[in-house]
Parts: structure tokens; C-alpha cells; sequence
């Protein structure tokens, strides 16, 4: 099934320039001294699209004035086209600041058509855009359905795609504006009109442009385009449309750049491991280096959740020396993608990589010294067999548990270790710890350490009258036989 998605930026030039365009100062963008675009305040104002810069002033003196950068507007569209190359790679630009986008073979991974423009759109709120999306089995025909702003947008059927277009206005076609005027006298003002004149006599008129338009939109021609590629190696920047001075006002700045970020992933078939977030400071007499905040990830992804949630935690916990004017994004190691594959029987748990980022988002709220995990050591003594170490940025594979010797029982060992063995006291010849001790066990002998801290212990499992159990030991004395034995309390079974 072929199907194409268009997306028109209506108000990408407001957009670009002016991100809080419905903030308390009336704003509005000018092209050779005329309006562009005005903001919600300026409109009420009475400034309209097509007024000079005098005619703007009189009606509203507050006014704030950007000038329009071709430049700038290209370069927004190209970051919005970079973030939809997560959902198709196959995306083309197209005229009128429109992006149309080949979604025939994603519609089953994404849930079909309505789940695949709801993320759309949720993609083009996190980038600060808004857009008109339609779907149309041709490219041409999304294009004129996604300019027009047509209630019924989506159109899975070739059958049912020319009385939708019939409907539509003749000035949508850019060939045919010049003549607007002849068709409003005879008459012809919807592109089903256009259809029905004879096509020599249009062709002589308005040019083959025309009419290869309207043969693209309703499937008669073939098309072609130009998709656009991702770079070979993700760098972004965004400048700031002021001096941002709290670290958590950055995250939807850094939103932005993780949307594009994830896009270029999906369309070179790359996983990030590790991600740079510089925060770009004042520069001139007063410039200072950036702040970097660098992201080291266990498993590599290319999904934004789980990287905009540590540096949700990283910008939380960071102080800022100076205002920050900009922000660069790069991703410092990546590997080729390795979707993890479903299990039969999943674990009630979460899986391997759910834990690990639990993990990662915990040491990105706490720090990397306040989250510890167990570290074996190779030592027979219970104190010395285990360290606590700040967890890896990539999990370490522990070494294989090696088989008993034949013959040899491996005792349990308590839940509780006490940080230091407490000295009990003798009663009748036996341990007593709040009630006399009954040894329910063999001994199991341990000595280890060298060099004036060797321990000959012999451990058992005890139990009081209040049948708690208990791991005690007897330290054997060397060198002297008569020396009355040293119990200690070394654990506590639950």
C-alpha cells in the first residue's frame, strides 16, 4: 500500500523567529518592509499580513519587529525533516514549506495511520512547531490536501481521492496563480473546473507545468523526488532566544535537539552509547567556556525517553555559573542498532535493560558515589568477600561460580552480616547471646589472609531457646591448645 503523509508549517516563519509568539509583546515578521506574519496580539491590534511597517506602527506602536531569513526558515525545516526520518526514510521537502513522507511501509509498525500521525504530531510539539498533516495515496495529492487545511485530511483510497481535490481552490497550484484572474472570468475556481477544460487549449495557455501537477496529485504520472539524507555523524545546535539562567529551563531546548538526534539514529540504523550536551555561555569580553554534560549509557538506544529523563535529573542538580544563550548536542560513540528480540516467557521483573536504566536514572538523581553495587572478592574471610563500588557505566560480566569438590556440602549462609563479629560471653561452657547457644550444625573451617591477618575460624549455626538461629564462630588460637576458645557472632538467619 503506497500512502504519503504531508506536513505544511503554516506558521514556520513566526515559529522560527518568534518561539513565544503569543507572549505579552505583539510581534511580527517583515519582508521588504511588509508583514509576513503577526503574532496573536498583534493581529488583535489590527496588523495584517501584507501591511507596510508604517501602517503596522500606527496601529500598534509596542510593535516588535524581526526581519525574515530565508536561511534560517531552510534550516528549521531541514531539523523538522531530520526528526521525521525516525518514522520513514523516506522523506522529501516540497514547496510551500511542506515535507511529504512516504509512510506505506511504516504504518504497520507504528499502528497504522492515526497512530503514526498522533506521534507525528507529538514529534512536531517537542520540536515548537505546529503543522497541518493530511494522507493521500500520492505525494502531490497530500501536498494540495496539507495546503488547503481540509477538514477531511486523510485519504487511504486512489478512488476516493479526486472528489477531494476536485473541491479544492485553483490558487493552491503555484502554476496556476498567474493566471488567476482568467480562470476567476470564466469562471473555473476549483480544481474540478480546471479538470474539465480542454487540456490543448490549457496546455497552450498556462504551460505543460500545470497540468503535469494535476496528473502527479491524481496518480497519472509517476513522481520522483529527492529524500533527503541523514549526515554521517550528529551535531545540532540551537540558539536561544534569550539568557536562560536556570538549568531546568534547558530541557525543552534539549528536547529539540534529542528529537533530531533520534531521527538521524533511525535512518543510519545506529544506537548511542555516549551524548554530549554543551551549554554555550556568553562570548565576547565576558566569555566563558561551555558546560558540558556528558550522558555514558550501559546499552545503547535510539529512543529520547530514557535520555530525556537523566538530563531532566543532570539540569536539576546543575547550578549555573553564567546565562546560557545556546545549546550543541553531539553523540560521542554510537554502535549499529540491535532491536532487543521479545522473549517467550517475559520476566515478571522487567527485562535486563529496564533494570539498567532504573539503575542510570538513579545515578543521575543521586550521584554515581551515593548508588553501589556488590563486588565479589576472591577471599574466604565473610568481611573481606565482598566490596560495595560505584555502579559501572557498562555492566561487567561476573566470572562462572565454579562446582564444589565431590563430597564437600556448601553450609547456607545468614542474611544478615554484621559489619563487625560481636564477642559473646560463656555460660556453662556455652555461647550465650540472650539465651544459651545450641550448635545445630557441623563446623565449617575457613582460614585465609596473609601476612599478620590470617584467620582460622570454625563456623557454625546456632540456635537460642527462642529458636532464632544465628551464624557463630569459634577462633582457634594457634599455638596454644589449653587457650579457652573465643565465640563470636558473625550473623543472623532471617
Amino acid at each position: 500500500m503506497r500512502l504519503w503523509i504531508g506536513l505544511c508549517l503554516p506558521r514556520l516563519p513566526l515559529e522560527v523567529y518568534c518561539p513565544n509568539w503569543s507572549a505579552d509583546t505583539p510581534t511580527v515578521v517583515l519582508e521588504h518592509e511588509r508583514v509576513l506574519a503577526a503574532s496573536q496580539l498583534a493581529q488583535l491590534a489590527g496588523v495584517r499580513p501584507g501591511m507596510r511597517r508604517a501602517g503596522a506602527l500606527m496601529l500598534a506602536p509596542q510593535l516588535r519587529f524581526q526581519l525574515r531569513s530565508p536561511e534560517l526558515e531552510a534550516q528549521a525545516l531541514q531539523e523538522v525533516a531530520l526528526a521525521l526520518l525516525q518514522y520513514s526514510p523516506q522523506v522529501a521537502s516540497a514547496q510551500e514549506a511542506t515535507l511529504l513522507v512516504d509512510v506505506g511501509a511504516s504504518l504497520r509498525l507504528f499502528g497504522g495511520v492515526r497512530a503514526l500521525c498522533r506521534r507525528m504530531q507529538a514529534s512536531l510539539r517537542a520540536l515548537g512547531y505546529t503543522a497541518m498533516l493530511s494522507c493521500a495515496p500520492t505525494a502531490r495529492g497530500a501536498w494540495l490536501l496539507a495546503r488547503a487545511g481540509m477538514r477531511r485530511r486523510r485519504v487511504l483510497r486512489i478512488d476516493s481521492l479526486a472528489p477531494c481535490l476536485d473541491r479544492l481552490p485553483c490558487a493552491l497550484l503555484p502554476p496556476a496563480q498567474p493566471y488567476l484572474d482568467w480562470f476567476e472570468g470564466i469562471g473555473c475556481r476549483t480544481l474540478g473546473q480546471l479538470r474539465q477544460l480542454p487540456r490543448p487549449g490549457l496546455q497552450r495557455r498556462c504551460g505543460r507545468a500545470l497540468l503535469d501537477l494535476l496528473d502527479q496529485a491524481h496518480g497519472h504520472v509517476t513522481e520522483l523526488f529527492a529524500w533527503i539524507e541523514a549526515p554521517p555523524a550528529f551535531r545540532a545546535s540551537l540558539e536561544l532566544f534569550d539568557r536562560v539562567e536556570h538549568a531546568e529551563a534547558l530541557l525543552f531546548g534539549a528536547q529539540r535537539l534529542l528529537q533530531q538526534m533520534v531521527g538521524w539514529l533511525c535512518a543510519r540504523q545506529l544506537a548511542v552509547e555516549r551524548i554530549a550536551l554543551q551549554l554555550i555561555h556568553e562570548r565576547g569580553r565576558l566569555a566563558r567556556a561551555p558546560t558540558v554534560i556528558t550522558l555514558a549509557l550501559g546499552e545503547a538506544v535510539w529512543r529520547d525517553e530514557h535520555l530525556l529523563r537523566l538530563l531532566k535529573e543532570k539540569l536539576a542538580q546543575l547550578v549555573l555559573d553564567a546565562p546560557v544563550i545556546g545549546l550543541h548536542l553531539e553523540a560521542l560513540q554510537v554502535l549499529p542498532m540491535a532491536p532487543p528480540s521479545d522473549s517467550l516467557f517475559p520476566e515478571p521483573g522487567g527485562t535486563a535493560q529496564d533494570r539498567r536504566r532504573l539503575l542510570e536514572l538513579l545515578v543521575a538523581r543521586l550521584g554515581p558515589d551515593n548508588v553501589l553495587q556488590a563486588a565479589p572478592q576472591a577471599d574466604y574471610r565473610p568481611e573481606a568477600a565482598n566490596r560495595w563500588l560505584p555502579v559501572p557505566s557498562k555492566p561487567v560480566s561476573q566470572p562462572a561460580c565454579t562446582a564444589l569438590p565431590p563430597g564437600l556440602i556448601a553450609l547456607p549462609r545468614p542474611g544478615w552480616l554484621l559489619a563487625e563479629p560481636i564477642a559473646l560471653l560463656m555460660r556453662g561452657h556455652r555461647p550465650f547471646y540472650g539465651s544459651p547457644l545450641s550448635m545445630v550444625s557441623v563446623a565449617e573451617r575457613i582460614e585465609a589472609g596473609w601476612w599478620g591477618q590470617s584467620q582460622a575460624r570454625d563456623y557454625f549455626i546456632a540456635e537460642g531457646t527462642d529458636h532464632a538461629h544465628y551464624w557463630v564462630y569459634r577462633e582457634r588460637v594457634a599455638g596454644s591448645a589449653d587457650a579457652a576458645p573465643r565465640w563470636y557472632l558473625h550473623g543472623l538467619f532471617s
